[in-house]
């Protein structure tokens, strides 16, 4: 019972992710503009946060395959408990992005899902986002995984850090740092062009991350 709990609370997050965050990037081209990259880095920011705290407790709040891969490689999970999670967080994805779908019932768009701009090569994207969830990890070891953090203050540096990603990276690669988050819309608007870019870029990041905290940092 406790694990399935845990795959709900990552179902529900990740869910709340995309149909708040990919929903901000559809509603933003709906209305002509009107919630801006800012208002974009700030639904994803907050929806990460408000669900960090929601499910922190629960299930560690992943909300993000990157994010399951990491705390595997660096024996904090099972391999069968880290495949149920990013099953949870994928299947997350997909009926948020089918639940825009429904209700926006959008023409000739991607559902708010993360695409590369134009001219901007794959090897330059999935360094950019290697080096996004980098940070990110990072931020999530140091805070939130580290017991020697302060506490109560990970879910805020966490949505923080998805904003200021966000800021930086969403005009080039949608700044996507999640599997999950380039999954679902790509899955239910049959958009895959460059899909690739934000599995190997976000692994790479968040292995990269967990090493370093681990190995280095918290040494």
């Amino acid at each position: 019972m406790g694990n399935f709990k845990s795959y709900s609370a990552e179902f529900i997050a990740t869910f709340t992710l995309i149909f708040i965050g990919a929903g901000s990037v559809l509603v933003n081209g709906l209305t002509n503009g009107a919630l801006g990259l800012v208002g974009i880095a700030l639904a994803h920011g907050l929806a990460i946060m408000t669900m960090v705290y929601a499910f922190g407790h629960v299930s560690g709040a992943h909300i993000n395959p990157a994010v399951t891969i990491a705390m595997w490689a660096t024996k904090r999970m099972s391999t069968i408990n880290s495949l149920a999670y990013v099953i949870s967080q994928l299947l997350g994805a997909a009926v948020g992005a089918l639940l825009l779908l429904l209700i926006f019932t959008p023409v000739n768009s991607h559902l708010g899902a993360t695409e590369i701009a134009p001219g901007f090569g794959f090897w330059n994207a999935v360094a950019l986002e290697a080096v996004l969830t980098f940070l990110l990890v990072t931020v999530i070891f140091g805070t939130a995984v580290d017991k020697r953090a302060p506490v109560g203050f990970y879910g805020l540096a966490i949505g923080l850090t998805i904003t200021l990603d966000i800021l930086i990276g969403g005009p080039f690669t949608g700044a996507s740092m999640n599997p999950a988050r380039s999954f679902g819309p790509a899955l239910i608007s049959n958009f895959w062009e460059m899909q690739l870019v934000h599995w190997i870029g976000p692994i790479i990041g968040g292995l990269i991350a967990a090493f370093v905290y681990d190995k280095i940092v918290k040494q």
